[in-house]
């Protein structure tokens, strides 16, 4: 998993098939040791749930966007799973997202607050 993809930054994502986690310290490293650790379990708990990749990134306008993908060849990749557990994920932590989208948008698109 790269930092950065066509779309957006990437914020942290996870991957069943490397059993591995990646977190953007570069960016993101002034996050609250709190939020890093709740971003860890998301991603980790998800894929080893629902499988596949799962990926949090912020897009062009700051918004969190939370995606799973899967490998053509992964039959064990549960798709309807992974977006039922994507909406119960960002119900659960709306506050907690909204407030990462005022971080990316003050701290790292440079966005004045008052804008934000």
């Amino acid at each position: 998993m790269s930092e950065m993809n066509q779309e957006g930054l990437v914020l942290c994502g996870a991957s069943a098939y490397e059993e591995k986690y990646y977190f953007n310290e570069e960016k993101f490293a002034k996050l609250p040791e709190d939020i890093k650790k709740e971003l860890r379990i998301i991603s980790i708990l998800f894929t080893q749930e629902i499988g596949g990749e799962f990926i949090m990134e912020f897009d062009e306008d700051g918004s969190l966007q939370l995606k799973t993908m899967a490998k053509d060849s992964d039959y064990n990749y549960d798709e309807i799973g992974g977006t039922l557990m994507i909406k119960q994920i960002r119900k659960e932590r709306q506050e907690m997202f909204g407030q990462l989208e005022l971080f990316c948008k003050v701290v790292i698109m440079g966005i004045p607050l008052e804008e934000a």
